[in-house]
């Protein structure tokens, strides 16, 4: 594996771990303004990270 590919895949697992921290974030910012909508805030929550943490998945295979 050459330099730039380490790098990429460095890249590729920070901004995932931000996206995913970003997304929880504001879920709880969500439950705490409107508690009675938390299975509609977790399920959209776990959805979304879900898609990023597989899109960085295959990012990591194209590096």
């Amino acid at each position: 594996m050459e330099i730039p590919g380490i790098v990429g895949g460095g890249l590729i697992v920070i901004g995932v771990g931000i996206g995913i921290g970003r997304i929880g974030g504001s879920a709880m910012d969500a439950i705490a303004r409107q508690p009675e909508a938390t299975g509609k805030i977790q399920t959209a929550m776990l959805i979304a990270a879900a898609l990023i943490e597989g899109i960085g998945f295959a990012a990591l295979f194209v590096s």
